[in-house]
């Protein structure tokens, strides 16, 4: 019994410390209608470790008043402040920030 619960405590403190420090996180700040077709999008980025050696992907979405997503866009981040331009198919509405991933972090930050 001891050893189960040293087991799943040392599993739940690792799981805790990887969570709480991702390799990169993201925040949108801003965006804006360019026209029918283009917005853009101000997104902050935080690469954490060896920033030139990550692999980091982050992702965009125009949304339509229908709610309809009408564009997407992926990139690659920078450390700081990334302005994006997003193409659509027809005029958005709304501008959702999907986060950023690496290989070792799945899940969008």
């Amino acid at each position: 019994r001891g050893i189960l619960g040293l087991l799943a405590l040392t599993w739940l403190t690792w799981t805790t410390l990887s969570h709480a420090s991702p390799d990169v996180s993201s925040e949108m700040v801003g965006w804006e209608v360019v026209d029918d077709h283009a917005i853009t999008a101000q997104i902050d980025v935080v690469l954490r470790g060896d920033a030139g050696d990550l692999e980091a992907t982050c992702e965009v979405r125009a949304i339509a008043a229908d709610h309809t997503v009408v564009g997407e866009a992926s990139f690659v981040p920078e450390d700081g402040r990334n302005e994006v331009e997003v193409r659509t198919e027809r005029r958005a509405t709304a501008v959702e920030s999907v986060g950023c991933t690496t290989p070792d972090q799945r899940r969008p930050r």
